[in-house]
């Protein structure tokens, strides 16, 4: 996310939200004409992949999934030689990965737009998605109050990023031990005094949701930690999301999760099917956010 400046940032939403119109009334510019985009996945997806493979069709390319088993990656060929023969075969690859090493060196050698469709540092196409939700919704960004309530996984590193350069309070909430990345929570802490936002870590998760417009939550055990699902089910009791929970914010709160859920676990049924939620809206912003990224980085002659 600390790639885009605020105003970059604020175009994308103007973008996505421009072309999710456009494509409602049938008339979408094909700006990825002529041009293949390879996703390269490490990961098992629903979302991300459909999203990104129908925002190619819809923008006129052609989407190549690619699985890294499949590739001479899984016989030991170099990264970086496979990064310079895609980049000379596609117009651009969307990389869902394990680790944020992969994305950099892949971008390093590749001569082509690279966008990191998910590692273990970050999500910011769900970022990107999410704020355009939140702005459909609330008509705005900065002075919102955002809080972050589980896991301080990929996703709560990429809304802190995002959510502080766009003038928000962000606060997150997680168990001792489970917080964000540091080096991530120093930056966007200076990207909060540069925004008028600001960053707080607060361990009750009651007093993280106090007056909050926004309350985001996502799965307690992420892919490739199934071993410590028990011991983290255990930890993360208090921080559900629940009826009570939501009851402690202001009463119009919007409540996201980026899917998929465990319902009882990190969210209940209840809200997650109830009034506050918004989380299906979000869900379809992340074709309308792929389009976005898409059309900014790769619809161009």
């Amino acid at each position: 996310m600390a790639d885009l400046s605020r105003s970059e940032i604020q175009s994308l939403l103007e973008l996505g939200i421009s072309l999710k119109s456009q494509v409602r009334g049938g008339k979408l510019e094909p700006v990825l004409a002529g041009k293949v985009v390879g996703l390269l996945f490490e990961k098992p997806s629903t979302r991300t992949r459909v999203s990104f493979e129908t925002a190619i069709y819809q923008l006129g390319g052609q989407a190549m999934y690619l699985r890294a088993d499949e590739l001479q990656l899984a016989r030991g060929e170099p990264l970086k030689d496979t990064a310079r023969i895609l980049g000379a075969y596609l117009n651009g690859v969307v990389i869902r990965t394990y680790g944020h090493g992969t994305l950099v060196e892949f971008a390093d050698y590749a001569p082509v737009p690279i966008i990191n469709a998910l590692s273990d540092l970050e999500h910011p196409t769900q970022i990107i998605a999410d704020l355009m939700t939140v702005q459909e919704v609330r008509g705005r960004l900065a002075g919102l109050k955002f809080a972050w309530v589980g896991d301080g996984n990929n996703v709560c590193n990429s809304w802190l990023l995002g959510g502080a350069a766009m003038g928000m309070e962000v606060r997150v909430s997680c168990p001792k031990g489970y917080e964000p990345d540091t080096s991530i929570v120093r930056k966007a802490e200076n990207l909060a005094r540069e925004s008028g936002g600001a960053i707080e870590l607060i361990r009750d998760p009651r007093k993280a949701v106090e007056h909050a417009d926004v309350i985001y939550t996502d799965v307690w055990v992420s892919m490739g930690q199934e071993k410590e699902a028990k011991r983290k089910e255990q930890r993360f009791k208090p921080y559900q999301i629940n009826a009570k929970l939501v009851s402690k914010a202001k009463q119009d709160v919007a409540v996201m999760h980026c899917l998929p859920a465990h319902r009882g676990l990190e969210i209940t049924d209840d809200v997650l099917e109830g009034p506050r939620s918004v989380v299906w809206k979000q869900a379809e912003n992340k074709l309308h956010g792929a389009r976005a990224v898409l059309a900014a980085f790769l619809g161009v002659a």
